[in-house]
């Protein structure tokens, strides 16, 4: 079985794009537990108000039952709990955070207003070495 450059371009080839198609989805990932993250100041100031438990176990099972019910795989259940333990964990975070602090701060637009710049930024980069990798390898 043998190897020539062509076979080893094309595989470069494809593992640039599912690469691009990664980063793609993690800043996707990367908005929607900032738009959580907002949800989660906002119970947490529902909470200091009505001085209210930061950690509510059933909520938590609640949420896990509500990923497994939606999840169609290929990820597995145990998989997505301990994700989901390591989001609630930060989420909490947050809350206690914010709760301590007293306040809930305003800056949730200003850094939604900078990741969407550093989204186009790094679109733009993206695109720049897509169009690298297609000059390199002839291809698109």
């Amino acid at each position: 079985m043998s190897h020539d450059g062509s076979e080893n371009n094309d595989a470069i080839a494809l593992l640039a794009r599912c690469r691009e198609g990664i980063d793609a989805i993690d800043r996707r990932l990367v908005e929607l537990l900032n738009e959580r993250t907002g949800i989660v100041e906002e119970i947490g100031r529902v909470k200091r108000e009505a001085k209210l438990a930061i950690y509510e176990p059933k909520r938590e099972s609640q949420v896990f039952d509500n990923i497994t019910l939606h999840n169609r795989g290929p990820l597995g259940a145990d998989g997505l709990k301990r994700i989901f333990e390591r989001i609630i964990d930060e989420m909490r975070r947050v809350q206690k955070d914010r709760m301590a602090a007293g306040t809930h701060e305003t800056s949730s637009n200003q850094e939604s207003n900078q990741a969407g710049l550093n989204q186009a930024s790094s679109n733009q980069a993206s695109s720049n070495q897509a169009s690298s990798n297609q000059a390199r390898t002839g291809k698109d």
